[in-house]
Order: C-alpha cells, then structure tokens, then sequence
C-alpha cells in the first residue's frame, strides 16, 4: 500500500473507530442515564459500522458480501436512531416511552426476515440496487421527519442565531452532519465512495474539537442537560402527566415516603427530574416540596379527625413527614392554624 493510500486510509478509518468507542460511552457509562444517550450513542453507533464498512470495501474490493450486509443494515437504522435522539431531546420522555419499542421491534424484525430471506450474497441483484435504494431512502425519510421535530428550533436559528441555547446548536450540528454524509454515500458515483467516511471523519473531528474548545457546549454532548433551552412542555402532555400525578398521590399514596424524592416521582411518571421540575413549576405554580406536603396536610387532616386517638407526632409521621416541626410548619402554612387547633376546631 502507498503512502497516500495509507493515510487516505488512517485518517477514514479514524472517525468510525472513534465513533464506536464514543457510541459506547453513551450506550453504558453516559450520566446521568437518559434515553436520550442510548439513542444517540446507537445513532453513532450504526453510522461508524457503516462507514467503517465503506472503508474496508474501498481498500478490499474482494470483502466478504456477509460484511456489506452487515454494513447496509446497520445503515438501514441511522435515520431511525437520529429521529429518536431529536425527538428524546425535545419531547418528554412519556411520549416515546412505548412508541420506540414497537417502532424499533418492526424495524428489527424487517431488517431480519430481509436478509433471512433474500441474503446478500445469493442476491445481488436484488440488494444492487433496489434493497440499497430502500435503505438510502429509509434514511432520508427518517432524517426528514427529525428535521419536522426540529421545526422550532430551526425557525429559531431563522429569525435569531444568538437566541439559539448551546443544546439547540447541538442538535442542528448533529442534524445538518448526519445530512452532509447520507449526501456523501448517496452522490458517491459523482466524487468517489471514500468521500462518505472521510466526511464522517471531517464532521467527527470538527465537533470534538468544537465541544473541546467550550466548556458548556460539552456538557450537552454528555447529557449534564437533557431537556433543551427553555421550551415548556406541551400543554396536552402536562396534562397527561398531571393526572399520572394525581394518580401516584391519590391511590398508591407516595408521599407516606418521607424519604421520597423528585428523581423517584419523576421516573415512576417517565420524565426526567428536570422536566418534572419544570411540570411543577410552569404548569402547577409550585416547588416539589410544596407540592408533597400539600398532599400530605390532606392526608393529616383526614386522619386528625377520623383518629382522635392518634397523637400528633403519630400523625406526622404516618403522612410522610419525618419531622414534628416540619409538620407543624407545613400545616400552618397551608392552613393557616396548628394541627391542634385544627383538630379541636372541627372536633
């Protein structure tokens, strides 16, 4: 091999050797864990065997048609995984909860039974070029539909590019990169077929070193904040998740928990604790601790009048409150008397 060919070979190699180390990263170690990291670290995933395959057939023509097949059907979920990133990053978690399981379950078992059924290998003429069409077109169509999920944002950058929030250029940078190089693979024919993995590689590279250089970019890359910029959740999901709430308080009576937090209330109703701060305070006008106690006043003032028997510190702890002054607080707080003289006033 030639020295040119040599590095023409190092340096498109480099970018889907680093993209899968990076998409295992996000797969298993990424904190905090979000969903949003799996589907991003399988984006990548499946966009380095991709073009680690478009490598390996460049430099050895005679690969094996089992490694193409592998390749092509790890590109047939780039574009699934990208409109699931996006749509993790911008929607609650509620929303795509089940929808993404039977979404990638159909997906899987397509890409199964079709090559079962019709391999590579004793159907070329099948895969060249109509199932690597189909392929190509998947992608596209998948990275169409994350481009609608990114409308806001997009119409944003339009009007206002300094209005953008650091997690909002993020997600246009991975959207417009994944662009650039299905544009690279699919005009190939007119430059060379290497050009899609040293566009990768160029991409790869540029966000790293852009994400090295700005501290809080970084922390959008590793997820230290899930939920972008300042967009409140839509009105019918709050909703949706205000009676999940009402649900938890009501029947399964969390808020008896004295040690409960508001990460363990906000994965029972499927949310990050970040958005279930903002649920409460956008949509409920109040903080968590405010909004426990409240439920737990109520659960005190049943039983101060139903139990008479029942000591006032016994009250207290029943409700969930781990402190005698802490209950006492809260009480007079929301209602304006002592449990004592509350007890006593509707005695």
């Amino acid at each position: 091999m030639e020295i040119s060919r040599e590095l023409l070979f190092f340096f498109s190699a480099l970018g889907a050797f680093n993209g899968i180390v990076l998409s295992l990263y996000f797969l298993f170690f990424a904190k905090p864990k979000h969903i949003s990291s799996k589907f991003l670290g399988a984006f990548l995933l499946m966009m380095s065997i991709r073009t680690g395959k478009s490598v390996f057939f460049y430099f050895n023509p005679d690969l094996s048609l089992h490694f193409l097949q592998f390749g092509l059907t790890a590109c047939f979920f780039i574009g699934p995984f990208l409109y699931f990133y996006i749509k993790s990053m911008t929607q609650p978690q509620s929303s795509i909860t089940k929808e993404w399981k039977y979404h990638f379950i159909s997906l899987v078992l397509i890409a199964l039974i079709t090559g079962f059924i019709y391999p590579f290998k004793t159907n070329v003429d099948l895969w060249r070029p109509y199932f690597i069409r189909t392929i190509y077109y998947t992608w596209l169509v998948y990275s169409l539909l994350a481009g609608f999920q990114l409308m806001p944002i997009l119409r944003k950058g339009f009007k206002n590019t300094s209005k953008l929030s650091s997690i909002e250029i993020w997600l246009i940078s991975i959207y417009f990169g994944n662009l650039t190089v299905w544009f690279a693979y699919n005009y190939s024919r007119f430059t060379s077929y290497i050009v899609g993995a040293l566009t990768f590689t160029f991409l790869f590279y540029l966000v790293i070193l852009f994400l090295f250089f700005n501290k809080q970019k970084r922390s959008v890359i590793f997820n230290k904040n899930t939920k972008y910029g300042d967009k409140k959740i839509d009105d019918k999901i709050a909703l949706q998740l205000i009676d999940k709430l009402k649900i938890l308080m009501l029947e399964e009576k969390i808020y008896a928990n004295a040690n409960l937090k508001s990460s363990q209330v906000a994965k029972k109703i499927s949310i990050t604790t970040h958005q279930f701060s903002q649920l409460l305070n956008d949509n409920l006008k109040k903080n968590f601790a405010l909004f426990i106690n409240e439920y737990r006043i109520e659960a005190a003032k049943e039983l101060l009048l139903k139990n008479d028997n029942f000591t006032l510190e016994a009250v207290a702890y029943e409700c969930g409150f781990n402190s005698k002054s802490t209950f006492y607080n809260y009480f007079k707080k929301i209602e304006g008397k002592t449990p004592a003289q509350y007890r006593s006033s509707n005695l």
